[in-house]
């Protein structure tokens, strides 16, 4: 059990429509902590990581972030998702938007932030994941490793307590992965809070704290790297290992 919980899901359940997605899930992630959430497709990673700053609405159990209990609208969910950072697959960057001005965007309209103080901190968030130089250029212009990057930016910019990754390098091509990697490897060291739903096991063996397993919308294990990767207790688990592991 963490010893100072920021995050907490209890008995969370969520359907779409008769399909039950998430089935009385229990999660404490504490802060510092990294929790790499892995499974099968279909298995409710995604969903489980979409609900915790509510772009998914449960349909019973709570989740709490530092002791309170999500909002459900308006400001304070804006509020929420500032402290909650969602770092999407698909980057959903704004395409008529230079890479500065995506990232000091919601600095001025949820920080309230001055336009120069956004700008300043979002050079030296840019300096931060290795693109100093592409300030003034459009997603357009950037490969998909530069704009995940630029995401990661932008979600470090609104100053959270804790950030969110769905599956942040599967819509990459293979030799931009480890640049993105290595920009949450380097979060990860500098203590972070960090949900990160992935296929990288690499990722997961050396930067987790903790590796959560789910099938069929349930948390089947949730143990160190090292106890889950050398020794899984769940026939679900130990299958799923040998499928993705044996190359």
């Amino acid at each position: 059990m963490a010893v100072d919980p920021l995050i907490e899901l209890r008995d969370v359940n969520k359907y779409f429509g008769e399909l039950h997605v998430l089935q009385d899930v229990n999660l404490t992630v504490g802060r510092g902590e990294v929790v790499v959430v892995i499974g099968p497709s279909g298995s409710g990673k995604s969903t489980l990581c979409r609900a915790i700053n509510r772009l998914e609405p449960i349909h019973s159990g709570s989740i709490t972030l530092d002791g309170q209990p999500l909002p459900e609208e308006g400001k304070a969910l804006a509020k929420l998702r500032s402290e909650v950072g969602m770092v999407f697959q698909s980057f959903n960057l704004f395409a008529h938007k230079t890479v500065l001005q995506n990232i000091s965007l919601g600095q001025v309209k949820v920080r309230r932030r001055k336009k120069h103080e956004a700008d300043r901190r979002s050079r030296e968030l840019l300096d931060r994941v290795g693109l100093a130089d592409q300030a003034d250029k459009f997603p357009a212009q950037l490969s998909g490793g530069q704009q995940q990057r630029v995401a990661i930016a932008r979600a470090l910019a609104m100053d959270p307590k804790a950030l969110l990754f769905d599956e942040p390098t599967s819509a990459l091509d293979p030799e931009m992965i480890n640049e993105v990697l290595e920009v949450m490897q380097q979060l990860a060291q500098e203590g972070m809070t960090m949900v990160v739903v992935t296929h990288e096991m690499g990722f997961a063996r050396s930067a987790a704290n903790r590796v959560v397993f789910m099938a069929d919308g349930r948390i089947v294990e949730d143990r160190t790297p090292e106890e889950f990767f050398t020794a899984p207790r769940s026939d679900r688990a130990k299958d799923f290992l040998s499928k993705i592991l044996k190359h």
